[in-house]
């Protein structure tokens, strides 16, 4: 990914979740994904896929079972 592909993304991130904290991260062994961060806090990875020339881009959000809370 571009750094302009990854500003707009993180632009357009932020502005559905309404949240500038929202921060993505080059992974300098994956150049297709960047980390999703809120603040300091990891949050997943988005992906870029390109098919027949259309891209899109997918997140997978991981979420520790001790961080849930008790209900």
């Amino acid at each position: 990914m571009t750094p302009n592909e990854i500003a707009r993304l993180q632009a357009y991130l932020q502005g559905k979740f309404n949240n500038n904290m929202i921060k993505l991260m080059r992974r300098p062994k994956a150049p297709d994904s960047v980390e999703m961060m809120l603040g300091d806090e990891f949050l997943g990875v988005v992906y870029r896929d390109e098919d027949e020339g259309e891209v899109s881009y997918s997140m997978n959000i991981c979420v520790l079972e001790e961080d849930l809370p008790k209900v």
